[in-house]
């Protein structure tokens, strides 16, 4: 999931301490590099963009990426939306978490083949990445009642993932400059 790199749009708690042209320049650059560690022939890298709009036209994503919008509502209803149109094991992952590799990835497909869910939690008690073995066919609470950006997210989303969930190696996603 990314966003069009855009002062005072993308990473706005960081650029309260950064400057919001700061964090949309890191933003930009974190998610180029993200890229260049994540792209692999076993999976297809798909940009989920926002705002819609201007993702879908941005010239700032390399094209060798397909995309598409993530449409409206809240971080979870886009979630679970992008996860429901897909078909066999997804995950979704944040694109502000710098230490990301393809050894991560692969080791959350790994683990849907154990479990029909998975999550890497971040240590500020949400999570960068979650996935389904049959998103398709996600449960209807998916993602539902989830406290957004809180010490309690992950918390949260796992009762309203299909279970037993796997868990993987936890990592830091950058919110605020300390994060840097």
């Amino acid at each position: 999931m990314v966003k069009e790199p855009r002062a005072g749009r993308v990473k706005t708690r960081l650029g309260r301490s950064i400057g919001m042209t700061g964090a949309a320049w890191w933003y930009r650059h974190q998610t180029a590099h993200l890229l260049r560690h994540i792209a692999d022939p076993r999976w297809c890298v798909i940009l989920a963009v926002a705002p819609d709009r201007e993702g879908l036209q941005s010239r700032v994503w390399s094209p060798q990426f397909p995309r598409q919008a993530q449409g409206q509502g809240d971080l979870g209803q886009r979630m679970a939306r992008l996860l429901r149109g897909t078909q066999g094991p997804t995950v979704l992952i944040g694109s502000d978490i710098p230490a990301i590799r393809r050894h991560h990835l692969n080791a959350a497909f790994r683990a849907l083949g154990q479990a029909p869910g998975v999550i890497g939690p971040a240590p500020d008690g949400g999570f960068w990445l979650v996935g389904l073995r049959h998103p398709a066919r996600a449960p209807s609470r998916l993602f539902v009642g989830v406290r957004w950006s809180h010490a309690q997210t992950l918390t949260d989303t796992l009762p309203t993932l299909p279970q037993p969930v796997a868990l993987i190696d936890t990592l830091r996603d950058v919110d605020e400059a300390g994060d840097l």
